[in-house]
C-alpha cells in the first residue's frame, strides 16, 4: 500500500486544521445536540476506557514516552502565551466555582483554639465542611 510521506502529511494536516477554526466554531454554535447530556451519557464508556488504559499501562507508558521535555516545550511554546488570557476569561467561572466553599467557610463555627499542637479539631472542622460542600455540588 502506498502511503504519503509522514512530514508532508503532518504539514497538510496542520495547515488544513488551522484553516478550519471558523468551521469548528460554526459547528459548535449551530449544533442542536445537547453536548452535556451526550457526554454525561458516555460516562460508563469513559470510565471503562480509563480503567483499561490504566490496566494496560498505556497511561504511564505514554506519559513517559512524551517526557518532561515535551511538557516543558509545550508550556514554553503555547502555555505561557495562552495562560493569562485563559485565566482572565475564566474569572466568572472561578468565582462561581469557589463561592459555595467560601460560603461554607464563612458559616463555619470553629471549635475553641487550643494550645499549639492541639488544634486538630479545628482543622478537621474545615476539612469536613469543605468535603460536605464538595459532595453537595
Amino acid at each position: 500500500m502506498q502511503v504519503k510521506d509522514v512530514t508532508a502529511s503532518a504539514n497538510k494536516w496542520s495547515t488544513r486544521a488551522n484553516g478550519a477554526s471558523t468551521d469548528y466554531g460554526n459547528g459548535v454554535q449551530n449544533t442542536q445536540a445537547d453536548q452535556a447530556a451526550l457526554a454525561a451519557a458516555a460516562a460508563p464508556v469513559w470510565a471503562q476506557a480509563v480503567q483499561q488504559a490504566a490496566s494496560d499501562g498505556r497511561f504511564a507508558k505514554n506519559v513517559l514516552a512524551a517526557g518532561t521535555a515535551k511538557w516543558k516545550a509545550g508550556v514554553k511554546n503555547l502555555g505561557i502565551a495562552r495562560y493569562g488570557t485563559g485565566v482572565s476569561n475564566a474569572g466568572g467561572k472561578y468565582a462561581s466555582g469557589v463561592q459555595p466553599f467560601f460560603a461554607a467557610l464563612q458559616a463555619l463555627n470553629l471549635p475553641q483554639r487550643q494550645t499549639k499542637g492541639n488544634n486538630a479539631a479545628r482543622s478537621n472542622a474545615v476539612v469536613q465542611a469543605l468535603m460536605a460542600t464538595k459532595a453537595a455540588a
